[in-house]
């Protein structure tokens, strides 16, 4: 009886060791296989284009001074007349201009300095600002903006809040193609390095889309916007 208790423990603890030994070699193939198939490489595609933009805000902003109150505001309306009435004559159309309230300095009221230097009284500015489409018809303007300075009209072109600006808002129609371009180039990157490492490349684990920017292109063409976005894709690698 004893002889057969032993036995039976003999064979329960064979068993049990042979399924220990089993599970084991189970979990540590797993292991093996689940390394094998987290290995992974992480790439980045860009896409880069050149657009012209749609949009252009053009302030003109010009100045005038005297001691006459009355007389600087008619010379300030004739002025903006002779400004819209150039626009208008060279494609711009009428509610593409719109006209700024007139600021006016009076130095007498001055609380420091000494406004008896001044040789005129007020000091006055105003803003005609073209909102347009039409780009080209606008360059070709300020580059010939001289012949309404010839007519006396004195332009404040260094002046900060009178920069032109060029607006690209066509980016929603050209993010699909730009994202797929950027993916691909990631891909082509990952192959090269799959075939490098003598790897087989499979399925995207992670990707992430970068942000899109919009620049200007250069100085001289501030019209021409370079639009640039880099996508980040991870892909798994197997024997």
């Amino acid at each position: 009886m004893r002889v057969t208790r032993e036995f039976n423990f003999l064979i329960l603890g064979f068993f049990v060791f042979l399924g220990l030994s089993v599970l084991g070699y189970a979990m540590h193939s797993a292991v093996l296989k689940y390394k094998e198939f987290e290995r992974s490489v992480t790439v980045k595609g860009l896409s880069e284009r050149e657009f012209e933009s749609d949009i252009v805000i053009w302030p003109i902003k010009f100045a005038l001074a005297g001691n006459d109150l009355e007389k600087l505001y008619v010379d300030l309306e004739n002025n903006t007349l002779k400004i819209k009435s150039y626009l208008e004559q060279n494609d711009i159309k009428q509610d593409e201009i719109s006209f700024s309230i007139p600021s006016i300095f009076d130095k007498s009221a001055q609380q420091y300095g000494d406004s008896a230097e001044s040789k005129f009284r007020y000091t006055a500015n105003q803003t005609v600002t073209v909102y347009s489409q039409n780009i080209q018809a606008v360059r070709k303007l300020q580059a010939s903006l001289s012949e309404l300075g010839k007519q006396g009209i004195v332009f404040m072109s260094d002046d900060y809040n009178a920069q032109t600006e060029y607006i690209f808002t066509r980016l929603n129609e050209v993010k699909p193609q730009m994202i797929e371009e950027a993916t691909k180039e990631a891909r082509i990157v990952a192959q090269k390095f799959a075939q490098d490492s003598q790897s087989r490349l499979g399925k995207i684990k992670k990707a992430s889309q970068g942000q899109f920017t919009i620049s200007q292109r250069d100085t001289n063409n501030p019209h021409i916007k370079s639009v640039r976005v880099v996508s980040t894709v991870e892909y798994y690698l197997s024997d």
